[in-house]
C-alpha cells in the first residue's frame, strides 16, 4: 500500500479514536484525580490554584503548576527544559537530540511527529494541561477534545515577533509560577538585541538564506523563517528586498542573484543541520562551492552568520537570543 494511503488512514484513524474517546478520556482524568480527604471543593480548588491566561484563541483558566502535562509545541521546549519541568509525553523524535531531558525515559510517551501524531498516547498520557500549537497547530481541535485545558501560545503570524517571543515565555512563567525566571529570559533576550542594534553599522547590506537538500533559498526581510525577524528589529538593510512566497521554506533564487546582489554580510540558516539529514550538505560547504559568490563582499570578507545548527528544531526565545548574540558578535568583530 502505497504509503501516503497508510499515513492518511492512520491519520483518519487517530482522529476518530481522538473524537470517539473522549469520553473515556473524560472517565480516566476523573478516576485518576486525586480523593479528597473530606476537604470542601473551594479548599482543593484553592489547593491547587489556576490562573487566567489569554492563549491564541482567547482567555482560558489554566492549572498552576500542573502535574501531568504534555508539551508538543517545540519553541517551548527550551523554556521547560530550563525550569526543570517534567512532561508525561511530548514528540519525542523532534526533541530527543537536543532536550534529552525534557525527552525522559520510557515514563514520557511518544505523541510522534506533527504529521502522524498518536492521539492514543495523549489519552494514556492523562493530561491536565497539553501545550500545542506551532507544528501540531492543525490537530488543536483533537487535542480540546481530549483535554479542554489545551493552549496554544505559540508566536502568531502577522504579529510583532520579538513581542510574540516575549509574550509566550511570559505566559509560562504564569502557568508554571516563574514569573521572575520569565523576566530574567525576557531581559536575557532584551540585551542581546540591544547589542546587536548597536553594532550594526546602519549600512551594510544583508541577505538571509535558507539551506536545504542541496540548495540556497532567499528569506525575506521580516517573513523569511528564523533570519527574516532580524531585518526589522535590528534596521538591517536588505541586500535583496522582496516579499516571501514560501516564509518557511524560503524562496527560490539563483546564487547569480544572490551575487548580483553583492550583500556585505550573508545570514544563513541551514535546516538540514536541524533535522540531522543524513548525507545533506552543509550550508558553508554550498556557499563555498557556489563560484558565482566567491567574488561577492560576504564571502570575501568572511561575513556569514550561520545560525546554530538546533535552531531549526527550537525556534524559541532562547534560540533567538542566541541568534541575536551572534550577530552582535560578528558585527563587532568586523568593525574592531
Amino acid at each position: 500500500m502505497p504509503e501516503t494511503l497508510t499515513t492518511s488512514t492512520r491519520r483518519t484513524a487517530a482522529r476518530i479514536q481522538g473524537a470517539g474517546l473522549l469520553a473515556i478520556s473524560a472517565l480516566l482524568l476523573a478516576g485518576c484525580a486525586p480523593a479528597t480527604t473530606g476537604a470542601a471543593p473551594e479548599e482543593t480548588a484553592a489547593a491547587s490554584g489556576t490562573v487566567t491566561i489569554t492563549d491564541n484563541h482567547g482567555e482560558i483558566e489554566v492549572p498552576v503548576n500542573p502535574e501531568r502535562v504534555i508539551a508538543l509545541d517545540n519553541t517551548t521546549f527550551q523554556t521547560l527544559s530550563d525550569w526543570g519541568i517534567n512532561v508525561v509525553a511530548a514528540p519525542k523524535p523532534l526533541m530527543e537530540s537536543v532536550w534529552p531531558d525534557l525527552a525522559g525515559g520510557d515514563e514520557v510517551l511518544d505523541v510522534g511527529l506533527h504529521r502522524e501524531p498518536d492521539l492514543e498516547a495523549v489519552i494514556e498520557a492523562e493530561p491536565d494541561l497539553i501545550i500545542g500549537g506551532y507544528r501540531f497547530q492543525d490537530y488543536y481541535e483533537d487535542l480540546k477534545g481530549i483535554q479542554p485545558k489545551t493552549i496554544e501560545i505559540n508566536p502568531r503570524d502577522g504579529e510583532e515577533a520579538t513581542s510574540e517571543l516575549k509574550r509566550q515565555v511570559e505566559i509560562l512563567g504564569q502557568i508554571f509560577d516563574k514569573e521572575a525566571e520569565a523576566a530574567e529570559t525576557v531581559a536575557a533576550f532584551d540585551t542581546a538585541i540591544a547589542d546587536a542594534k548597536s553594532a550594526y553599522n546602519g549600512t551594510d547590506t544583508v541577505v538571509g538564506l535558507i539551506t536545504s537538500g542541496g540548495e540556497i533559498a532567499y528569506a525575506a526581510p521580516g517573513e523569511g523563517r528564523g533570519v527574516g525577524q532580524l531585518f526589522p528589529t535590528i534596521g538591517l538593510t536588505p541586500a535583496i528586498d522582496q516579499a516571501a512566497e514560501d516564509a518557511s521554506h524560503g524562496d527560490d533564487i539563483s546564487v547569480e542573484a544572490i551575487a548580483q546582489a553583492n550583500p556585505e554580510w550573508m545570514i544563513v540558516l541551514d535546516r538540514d543541520a536541524g533535522t540531522g539529514e543524513e548525507g545533506a550538505t552543509a550550508a558553508a560547504e554550498l556557499i563555498a562551492g557556489a563560484e558565482a559568490l566567491q567574488n561577492v563582499p560576504a564571502v570575501q570578507k568572511n561575513q556569514i552568520v550561520y545560525l546554530d545548527p538546533s535552531f531549526y528544531l527550537d525556534e524559541g526565545i532562547q534560540a533567538y537570543t542566541g541568534l541575536y548574540t551572534d550577530v552582535a558578535a560578528a558585527f563587532s568583530g568586523a568593525s574592531s
